[in-house]
């Protein structure tokens, strides 16, 4: 497995698309999150407006579902260090942790997870716009192992052993 030499990225992603979060999306983030016996969830997303409304429907249709959001925490799209952020994310301690934003908020974030906290890829589902495989290799696909997700159609995406699972083609903003 490559090692992370430092959980900065060395410059920002090519495509950083900040796409809306479909119905469908979220019914399957939800579908997912039941699916792997989750009751209590941390909700992580980018800062940007169409980021946090992907944030407020996921919590509002899990809490609809019955389940518990224990905390939203944002992230900069660019930043010094994203450990303070980082660092609230993983302290949640949720049952599963659901992440939304565009592709280099999400890689910095997600890089200093994996360097600082005892974050856990494979107990974390994600959006559309993070399943994108350009997005994932920011972070490299051999650290993100488990991480899942679900398509803005709804279907599911899965990272395992280095290999994007689901996910057809790059994602593409319908608006």
């Amino acid at each position: 497995m490559e090692t992370l030499t430092s959980p900065l990225l060395t410059r920002p992603a090519s495509h950083d698309s900040d796409l809306a979060a479909t119905e469908a999306e979220v019914e399957a983030l939800v579908r997912l999150a039941r699916a792997r016996g989750a009751r209590d969830i941390a909700i992580g997303s980018g800062r940007t407006e169409r980021a946090a409304e992907a944030a407020r429907s996921v919590a509002s249709a899990w809490e609809r579902a019955g389940g518990r959001t224990l905390a939203s925490v944002s992230w900069p799209e660019t930043g010094a260090s994203w450990l303070r952020p980082a660092s609230r994310f993983a302290a949640a301690g949720p049952d599963l942790w659901i992440m939304t934003g565009p592709a280099t908020g999400w890689a910095q974030m997600t890089r200093r997870l994996l360097w600082s906290t005892r974050w856990s890829p494979a107990r974390t589902l994600a959006t559309a716009a993070i399943g994108d495989p350009r997005t994932l290799v920011l972070v490299g696909l051999a650290h993100l192992d488990g991480l899942a997700g679900a398509t803005g159609g709804g279907a599911s995406w899965r990272v395992t052993h280095g290999v994007v699972a689901g996910a057809a083609r790059p994602a593409a903003d319908p608006a």
